[in-house]
């Protein structure tokens, strides 16, 4: 098992950018896949970006391609977001989480806001 907490966000106008940092502890945190999404108010939660264990393999939803960039730090069991030219659109709460051997994300973050004004 993992524990995953998000930190980094907070407001910004559209065109800045955020890094939002996922501390994970527990097992041994370089063994899993990680994930990064997202969930607007009255929306459903959408993937974002993901990354392999090594970091040697990142995918990006079309929406943050381009503007997003999802790293790891294994020696300090960290995942980041690097989030550049900002838009409103991207306001939404933002979870990390891990993929397991059960080929899902079964650990997850308590999120952390993110809110872009025009």
């Amino acid at each position: 098992q993992v524990q995953l907490v998000e930190s980094g966000g907070g407001s910004m106008q559209a065109g800045g950018s955020l890094r939002l940092s996922c501390v994970g502890s527990g097992e041994t945190f370089d063994s899993y896949d990680m994930g990064w999404f997202r969930q607007a108010p009255g929306k459903e939660r959408e993937f974002v970006a993901d990354i392999n264990w090594s970091g040697s393999s990142t995918y990006y939803a079309d929406s943050v391609k381009g503007r997003f960039t999802i790293l790891r730090d294994n020696a300090k069991n960290t995942v980041y977001l690097q989030m550049d030219s900002l838009k409103p659109e991207d306001t939404a709460v933002y979870y990390c989480a891990a993929y397991t051997n059960e080929n899902r994300y079964d650990y997850w973050g308590p999120g952390t806001q993110v809110t872009v004004s025009s």
